[in-house]
């Protein structure tokens, strides 16, 4: 299974939610909701410009888990 791990790396780059909202220009309840809930899946449209702001590829953004 995958999960998001877009808290650990935007905090590691400086970036609160509200930062990360305005840089990438996504909104904040959707950065809120990456944040929040590592099973959450976002548009691939909205995890690039997220990853182009901090710096990252897509996949760096993610972390794999064993499934139960």
């Amino acid at each position: 299974m995958i999960r998001l791990r877009v808290r650990e790396v935007a905090t590691s780059k400086g970036f609160n939610m509200g930062k990360l909202s305005r840089a990438s220009d996504v909104d904040r309840n959707t950065i809120k909701r990456m944040f929040d809930d590592p099973n959450y899946s976002p548009t691939l449209d909205t995890i690039d410009k997220v990853a182009r702001v901090l710096g990252v590829k897509v996949d760096e953004l993610y972390f794999q888990v064993e499934d139960d």
